[in-house]
């Protein structure tokens, strides 16, 4: 089992900035990659960014140029910094981990809130 604890999300004025946290605990030895996800009310799921074991990092062209995604292997930690934020960003983001053991499989988050004010 993996479990993911997501933090830092909160209120922010369009332009401004935040970073979002997300702790993995657990069986993090099979986690292969990690990514972040968001969703707006009314609206399915959508990767917004992700990264693997080695290090590769991947944003839909919606997110390229303002945020960033990285880890901290000693934390257990995976970060995703959000820069010049707009109305459109407002979600519940999602951290999550896919694990390889019998099958691949993923793990959630509970998500937190991020909200973009015009």
């Amino acid at each position: 089992q993996v479990q993911l604890v997501e933090s830092g999300g909160g209120l922010v004025q369009a332009g401004g900035s935040l970073r979002l946290s997300c702790a993995a605990s657990g069986n993090t030895v099979c986690i292969s990659a990690l990514s972040w996800y968001r969703q707006a009310p009314g609206k399915e799921r959508e990767l917004v960014a992700a990264i693997t074991r080695g290090g590769s990092t991947y944003y839909p062209d919606s997110v390229k140029a303002r945020f960033t995604i990285s880890r901290d292997n000693a934390k257990n930690t995976v970060y995703l910094q959000m820069n010049s934020r707009k109305p459109e960003d407002t979600a519940v983001y999602y951290c999550n981990a896919g694990c390889v053991g019998v099958a691949v499989i993923d793990y959630w988050g509970q998500g937190t809130q991020v909200t973009v004010s015009s």
